[in-house]
């Protein structure tokens, strides 16, 4: 029993174990204290092996298989019988296991071998292309149909010969010398110029033969392909350009101008945030352009040709924010649309949201935007359906939200949540070296929106816009170029162009130097300045509410004051609603 390499146990007629050899101790790893239990319970033994109506016949068992331990055993059980004059006696049994997993594995890998090569010999000769191999003799050992149909040349024929008897200026030959692919040749055959390439093939590092395919079997069909690939180009390049009007974005980073230090900061952290999908925080001062960042970042990420929704958190009623979002299913609430209506994340799937003043939103509505970002999924209102997301997060705050978690006016998880990358974009006060170029920019942007032809702003308008401390930043900037060059009668903005609140200030800023200059001791509740400031102020509101149509909140942005702020300024000032 020991000499044997098979793993041998042996039962008795109940299948309780008698005794086993050294392989079926090293294989089981059973032991002495294992005679007299029941096979079974120690290896899976499979059902019929163990019928009693076969043993008892005193048949040998076919051959079966077991797993164990990752390991594939054959097993076969003999009975084990003595005769006597009336019946058989059936005494027990004889367990013998192979160990085939070398085997098995071997004959899957030849298996897997012959479906490859079956694969492998079917693509070859139901390609399109020309096919022609040869071995390191130079003799075709494989001449696809295509090649046949190409030379009229039955692979029959061209079998066994070497490639120079059958293709006319073949180079694959010469392939077979230099080790060198030829890619994209010119070869004539037949008088048709083809395009053709030769490839060595190698083996542990040598030349085994050369596989030769002709791309195109005449020149024109190359021409032909570029024409067609040329035409698709465009109108692919059409249909991308009508997709990004439609729903992309309107600016990428050429749009944010100046050369600064914090503006080039922030422009680099953009393009860093671009190139990845994780959530940005850009914050700054109302009117410094974070929604032009935002702009870039999605026209500058793999997201280019999908969706770019904007949602202003603090100019949507709280109780209309979650339909907004999330959107609703038909009869969700009273005064829903009847067809139901999708929300903004689902809009943006695929492409990017942008949440615009996040630090005014609802605390109760944070919740959910929260689950929101955790989970990538939405569900509308009145809907069991689970909505998946694919969407980039981008936010904007002009708030403190530090300030806002210690007043618990804004959740903490949501603040790290969103904090992934974030970027401050600087006030146009810190940004005086730039303002030359911004002016310019904004002037050249609007001639081509409204057709006119400024050429630049005078000195004396150059100094008091410089002068200028921008509260409203960049958009107050552009707001002042619009009306100066709409009222310019020349092609230059003069100071007469530029807005009294503007003058006035300028004017006040100057006295105060002035006074300043004569004398650092005067008491300066003496000063008319105080009043003057008033005055500047005045015309600032007035101003701003004019350019608004009257809009207060639009008007609070503009100053960059508190909408409560401006009702206490119209108050104090007894401006009325009828201002215009």
């Amino acid at each position: 029993m020991n000499a044997i390499n098979d793993a041998l146990i042996v039962t008795d007629e109940h299948n309780k174990i008698e005794c086993f050899n050294y392989k079926a101790e090293e294989t089981f790893n059973i032991s002495h204290n294992h005679l007299g239990e029941k096979i079974e319970g120690i290896i899976f033994i499979p059902d019929d092996l163990k019928k009693s109506d076969t043993i008892t016949e005193g048949k040998k068992e076919s051959q079966r298989r077991i797993n164990y331990y990752g390991k594939t055993l054959s097993v076969i059980k003999t009975p084990i019988i003595e005769p006597t004059i009336e019946n058989q006696c059936h005494l027990g049994n004889y367990y013998i296991f192979e160990d085939i997993s070398d085997s098995v594995k071997l004959k899957r890998e030849l298996s897997n071998a012959r479906s490859s090569a079956n694969a492998m010999e079917n693509v070859l000769e139901k390609a399109y292309d020309g096919i022609v191999m040869i071995d390191h003799n130079g003799i075709i050992t494989k001449f696809n149909s295509a090649y046949q149909q190409f030379t009229g040349i039955s692979e029959q024929e061209a079998l066994g010969k070497h490639v120079t008897e059958v293709i006319e200026n073949t180079r694959m030959h010469k392939v077979l010398e230099t080790g060198k692919p030829e890619i994209g040749e010119i070869q004539k055959i037949k008088g048709c110029e083809m395009v053709a390439t030769r490839v060595p093939i190698y083996e542990e590092g040598e030349i085994v033969g050369v596989l030769g395919k002709v791309l195109f079997r005449d020149i024109k069909e190359v021409k032909a392909l570029a024409e067609r690939l040329d035409a698709a180009t465009n109108e692919l390049d059409y249909y991308k350009g009508e997709v990004r009007k439609l729903k992309g974005s309107k600016y990428n980073f050429e749009n944010i101008v100046g050369s600064s230090k914090k503006i080039i900061e922030a422009k680099e952290m953009a393009k860093i945030a671009s190139q990845s999908d994780s959530t940005v925080l850009i914050r700054g001062e109302s009117g410094t352009g974070k929604e032009l960042f935002a702009h870039a970042i999605h026209d500058g990420s793999l997201r280019r040709y999908g969706a770019f929704i904007r949602v202003n958190c603090a100019a949507i009623p709280e109780n209309l924010l979650e339909a907004e979002l999330f959107g609703y299913e038909k009869g969700a609430f009273t005064g829903a649309n009847k067809e139901g209506k999708p929300g903004k994340f689902e809009l943006a799937n695929g492409g990017t949201i942008f949440l615009d003043e996040i630090g005014d939103m609802p605390f109760d509505m944070q919740v959910k935007l929260l689950r929101a970002l955790q989970e990538r999924e939405v569900q509308r209102i009145g809907s069991e359906r689970v909505i998946d997301l694919d969407v980039r997060i981008i936010a904007s705050t002009n708030r403190n939200l530090e300030q806002l978690i210690a007043q618990d006016k804004f959740r903490e998880d949501l603040y790290y949540r969103l904090n992934v990358f974030n970027i401050n974009v600087p006030p146009l006060r810190e940004m005086k070296d730039d303002l030359e170029k911004l002016i310019n920019f904004i002037i050249k942007d609007l001639n081509d929106e409204m057709g006119l032809n400024v050429n630049g702003v005078s000195s004396e308008a150059n100094k008091i816009l410089n002068s200028y401390h921008w509260p409203g930043n960049i958009r107050e900037l552009k707001n002042v170029l619009e009306r100066s060059v709409n009222v310019a009668k020349g092609n230059i903005i003069t100071k007469d162009c530029i807005p009294q609140y503007l003058l006035t200030w300028a004017g006040a800023e100057e006295q105060q130097n002035n006074s300043n200059s004569k004398s650092h001791e005067i008491n300066l509740h003496n000063l008319e300045l105080r009043s003057v400031v008033k005055e500047a102020e005045k015309l600032a509101i007035e101003t701003a509410l004019k350019q608004t149509n009257n809009n207060k909140k639009k008007a609070a942005e503009l100053l960059n004051i508190h909408r409560s702020g401006l009702y206490k300024k119209l108050e104090e000032y007894n401006i009325s609603d009828q201002t215009t």
